[in-house]
């Protein structure tokens, strides 16, 4: 995770189908790479592109209003399907930050807020209003504050979100659990020097 996650505004991105599966978000013959670099370009790319391979300018994320926004507006129990880390990748490469739904599978929430991504799960209320929103007003800005754990919304109301609180430390620091655990190396290596390991691991000299 390369920066600490910040407060920031943006314009949503509305992507309201339901059971948004991995292998649409980032299909499977992308998943040879281990780099980040050149994945925006997969992401959503069998919704996004034609059989030649040109954008559709009226999938969402084509159309030039949508470019620079970061928080996606989508459908309910977005990400199910297998596991796959390049799909967080692939949302945070194009530039997504936050993704606002009623619900998340579980896997894709979990590989979200280890790489950077936002899940915030919302009542069903307060996402159709926003649906509602935003089709009377696509312009319209919300505020993620992830210190605080709140959704500012239009008409100055405080939406708060739940995240789990390890993984919301993680998010403010810019790290994942192995920069965590490097963090406290000296730490590891003190208890280490007094507490031997029960088992000698050691190869056994000739």
């Amino acid at each position: 995770m390369a920066e600490p996650f910040t407060t920031f505004t943006s314009a949503l991105i509305p992507l309201p189908a339901e059971n948004v599966d991995t292998d649409q978000i980032i299909p499977a013959r992308f998943l040879k790479t281990t780099e980040k670099s050149g994945l925006a370009d997969a992401l959503f790319y069998d919704w996004r592109y034609d059989a030649d391979g040109q954008p559709k300018p009226d999938f969402v994320i084509n159309r030039p209003e949508m470019q620079g926004r970061q928080v996606l507006l989508a459908g309910d129990n977005f990400g199910a399907g297998s596991s796959r880390e390049h799909a967080p990748w692939a949302l945070t490469s194009w530039g997504i930050r936050a993704i606002l739904s009623t619900s998340f599978a579980d896997i894709f929430r979990s590989n979200a807020l280890k790489n950077g991504l936002l899940p915030i799960v919302l009542d069903a209320d307060t996402h159709r209003q926003l649906i509602d929103q935003f089709a009377a007003g696509p312009e319209m800005l919300v505020t993620v504050d992830l210190e605080e754990k709140l959704l500012h919304l239009p008409g100055d109301e405080d939406v708060p979100f739940d995240i789990d609180p390890f993984a919301h430390r993680m998010l403010l620091e810019g790290k994942d659990e192995i920069g965590w655990l490097l963090d406290r190396t000296a730490a590891i290596d003190a208890w280490e020097a007094v507490n031997p390991a029960r088992v000698d691991t050691r190869p056994v000299e000739a």
